[in-house]
């Protein structure tokens, strides 16, 4: 039998004849690797979850051209600066004024599966838009205009020059009444004229929307429909991003948008980002404190135990010392004992810890834990060296066992 086997052998026949201290000891220590584990894994899920949650709560960054309006491409080219996996939804918006009933209305014109992602908080009674001629109708505009799900509905638009050019010359020979009929037959034209070129396109009204903001004074459409309504594709007046990622993360990507596209200007809705970056740090910061109070407690419970066993084999230490054992095998021997418990406890700790964690995530984000494999080698590995710290004080008092006066039984 080689030196090794037989310290290993030691060792363990050591914890099996004190299986009951020692189960103590190794669930103490399982426990605390199984926190350590769960919460690490928490901490370091922490931000991916969070950003989930606060995605329901709108988008954190918006884009506004620096001029009037900037074009479908420049959207296009500031969306591919986010990288996909990181990108929840990007709504792009353009503002008309439209009339319902003769009476104007803000019409915004967007991609619905966009704003659908980037907007989970729309509260929609009924179905969103998914074709043409579908419209999405705000409260206070339905209830204004007794609108309902399942409604047709009449969109005019009127474009911005309506009237045709006027050379400003005047016949100076033309009697009154003349020029009263003129008068006359010349308003006739302008308003036969304002009918013609005014647009009009009918929808059906396929959802209410609720949100008791401002969002419930408009009618939103396709960006194609309202490019119909209005005769011209028209350029955008604001983009909005829906952003998986922390404050400083979204501060370089709005940064790295104004370098790529001249026509806009990115900027970070505060209120969500910085409420989102407060409480991930608070968070944080609770999950790596509670992992410190248990590690220590860990300790102080292994430590105890082992001070007990020190006690316990006090007439078996000062024997071996007796018979010529060197302080410094007795020591790796109970060292050997600590790392073993901590190696074992690690083990088991780990993989009740990812559970532990999954259930933290269910019952707090309602969403499942990714498993991290290079947590199992590095809460062994810091099991271990929590025991193997635990035990020096209690190791350290078996080189002041005198064997002379433990063997007389002093």
């Amino acid at each position: 039998m080689t030196k090794k086997k037989m310290f290993f052998r030691m060792i363990s026949a050591s914890l099996v004849r004190r299986r009951s201290r020692m189960l103590i000891a190794l669930l103490s220590v399982a426990i605390g690797a199984m926190i350590l584990s769960g919460l690490v894994t928490i901490y370091y899920d922490v931000p991916r979850q969070m950003g989930t949650q606060f995605r329901r709560y709108g988008s954190n960054m918006i884009v506004l051209p620096k001029e009037e309006s900037f074009s479908m491409e420049d959207g296009e080219k500031a969306k591919a600066v986010i990288p996909e996996d990181s990108l929840v939804g990007a709504a792009p918006y353009r503002y008309e004024n439209v009339r319902i009933n003769q009476t104007t209305v803000l019409a915004a014109g967007t991609d619905m599966e966009g704003a659908k992602a980037s907007s989970p908080y729309w509260n929609v009674d009924g179905k969103w838009p998914s074709g043409s001629g579908q419209l999405l109708v705000g409260k206070e505009v339905a209830e204004k205009y007794g609108l309902k799900v399942g409604e047709p509905v009449t969109v005019t638009y009127t474009p911005e020059e309506v009237y045709g050019g006027d050379d400003g010359t005047e016949t100076e020979d033309v009697s009154d009444a003349a020029g009263a009929a003129s008068s006359e037959t010349e308003a006739e034209s302008e308003t036969e004229e304002e009918m013609i070129l005014d647009n009009e396109m009918d929808f059906q009204v396929t959802g209410i929307l609720d949100t008791g903001g401002s969002e419930e004074s408009y009618i939103y459409m396709s960006l194609d429909d309202l490019a119909q309504l209005t005769g011209e594709d028209g350029g955008l007046d604001i983009l909005e991003l829906s952003i998986t990622a922390q404050q400083d993360q979204l501060s370089e990507y709005a940064d790295q948008i104004n370098e790529a596209v001249d026509t806009v200007n990115a900027r970070l809705v505060k209120r969500v980002a910085q409420s989102e970056g407060t409480v991930l740090t608070k968070l944080q910061a609770l999950v790596l404190l509670v992992t410190i109070v248990v590690l220590a407690l860990t300790m102080i419970c292994v430590a105890t135990t082992m001070t007990a066993t020190v006690t316990e084999r006090k007439m078996e230490i000062g024997l071996r010392k007796a018979l010529g054992a060197s302080d410094q095998s007795i020591i790796q021997e109970f060292m050997g004992e600590g790392i073993l418990l901590g190696a074992i406890g690690g083990l088991i700790g780990t993989v009740l810890g990812f559970f532990f964690a999954q259930g933290v995530s269910m019952g707090v984000f309602n969403n499942s834990i990714v498993f991290r494999p290079l947590l199992l080698p590095i809460t062994i590995a810091a099991s271990m060296a929590v025991t193997g710290l635990a035990s020096m004080i209690p190791i350290r008092a078996t080189t002041k066992i005198d064997p002379a006066f433990v063997l007389k039984g002093e």
